[in-house]
């Protein structure tokens, strides 16, 4: 809107207020204009002492208003207005910090709403915890929010309707009225299985496990890629298999073999598009898996980029991926030893139940992962 940011000073009628700008990296440019340039100059604190608004062709003093923006996606800010930001991380929450958010505050705030006392709705702890698990899948705890307000909704129904006193949820009662589970918890494979291994993602609602899958049959030595794979992920299942080719003998595969199959692999949820420079490790761990038939250890999982000479590389949002790997019920995990440092960040609920191996190189994460 032409003149918003100097109608905002008006409003705050000070210098130095605080401005949010909220969701930056929803802002779309189009023929009228490109607001994320516009938000160069207007952020930058050497430039912005001599704002131009256009609205009213005078130059005005910004420099001493505080901006706070949020964003949820940091890749869809331009990589000029990034560098003008200081970037402050905010990673999901723990299923414990989610109980305790919504026990202290979600639900007094949806009893006092719906015009309830606490003595007319019970629910407790472990209640709150099915909730969050299985009828919610987020990084924050919007949806969370909205569940408790249909319970609350549901709770003034049966005391008006059907005389009830007092209510205290169950799980029959949560499948009655909110239906069935609505999300799956953690998909841990059961058995140790050839050429399948539980992968790690990074996704918008906080971690996630993938079962990474590979099979061979007889064919021309073609690689094939399913599951709505972006380039990223393609190329690391190339280099995956380039260095098994040129390790063959080390991992007890006969090297003339690879003329003579063709190879698949899949990422389920195959309408959920997948990319990122983690899933190389993993790749590389299905097809030593599937072509030298050693089955993988069920209760482990790994993150990692892999390089043709077989290094493994860092990776991102290691926190994330270990709430996801502890929900599934994995107790080890391959980390690259670049990412020691971040264990600082990973909540001791989860270190007391997870042994994080770093490794260095691919002959190391077969040898860890490998029955």
């Amino acid at each position: 809107l032409p003149g918003r940011i100097i109608q905002g000073m008006k409003k705050a009628s000070v210098v130095n207020p605080v401005f949010l700008i909220d969701e930056i990296d929803k802002m779309a440019s189009d023929y009228k204009g490109d607001p994320s340039s516009a938000m160069l100059e207007v952020l930058d604190p050497e430039q912005n002492s001599v704002f131009s608004d256009h609205y009213i062709e005078e130059n005005y003093d910004l420099s001493n208003v505080l901006f706070i923006a949020t964003a949820n996606y940091l890749e869809n800010i331009p990589p000029a207005l990034q560098d003008r930001l200081e970037i402050i991380q905010l990673s999901s929450y723990t299923d414990a910090e989610k109980v305790n958010i919504a026990r202290e505050h979600l639900v007094p705030k949806q009893l006092k709403e719906n015009g309830l006392t606490p003595e007319q709705l019970h629910i407790s702890d472990d209640m709150l915890l099915y909730l969050v698990r299985y009828y919610t899948r987020e990084a924050g705890v919007r949806q969370l929010e909205r569940t408790i307000a249909a319970i609350a909704r549901k709770t003034v129904l049966a005391i008006l309707k059907d005389g009830k006193e007092s209510i205290t949820l169950d799980k029959d009662l949560v499948h009655e009225w909110l239906g069935n589970e609505k999300t799956d918890y953690g998909k841990r494979e059961e058995q140790d299985q050839i050429g399948t291994v539980t992968g790690l993602a990074y996704t918008s609602f906080g971690g996630d496990v993938l079962q990474i899958e590979a099979t061979k049959f007889e064919g021309k030595g073609n690689l094939v890629l399913t599951g709505q794979l972006g380039d990223v992920m393609k190329e690391s299942a190339s280099i995956a298999l380039d260095y098994i080719r040129s390790h063959a003998k080390e991992f007890g595969i006969d090297p003339e073999c690879f003329g003579k199959l063709d190879i698949h692999v899949h990422v389920p949820e195959g309408a959920v598009p997948k990319d990122g420079p983690s899933a190389g490790v993993t790749m590389t761990t299905a097809l030593v898996s599937c072509l030298s038939e050693r089955p993988v250890k069920s209760n482990l999982a790994m993150t990692g980029e892999v390089t043709l000479r077989g290094n493994v590389l860092p990776i991102g949002g290691l926190k994330e991926k270990s709430l996801a790997a502890h929900r599934a019920g994995i107790d080890t995990i391959l980390i690259p030893k670049g990412n020691v440092k971040d264990l600082e960040d990973i909540p001791q609920e989860v270190k007391d139940h997870i042994r994080f191996v770093p490794v260095a190189t691919a002959q190391e994460v077969l040898k860890e992962a490998l029955v």
